[in-house]
């Protein structure tokens, strides 16, 4: 994949440059750190979860335990 692609936290720092800009007290930036830690926890989680549903479902002849990524996001998070 030559161009990367920007995560949703990312994308918020992007368009919001006046709270990073006057952070003389680094709050935002280290709100933003954090966010950017929990996001990465999150995405490693979904691929690990989703190659094992799929793994388990073509090894075993099993039912994935996610209908979708729209029900894994909807019984992790909520809706």
């Amino acid at each position: 994949m030559s161009d990367k692609r920007k995560t949703a936290v990312e994308y918020l720092k992007n368009n919001l440059p006046s709270l990073f800009q006057d952070d003389q007290s680094g709050f935002y930036t280290t709100l933003f750190e954090r966010a950017k830690a929990l996001e990465r926890e999150q995405i490693e989680e979904a691929y690990e979860v989703g190659f094992s549903d799929g793994w388990d479902s073509a090894r075993y002849d099993n039912e994935p335990i996610y209908e979708g990524a729209e029900k894994y996001y909807d019984q992790t998070y909520g809706k």
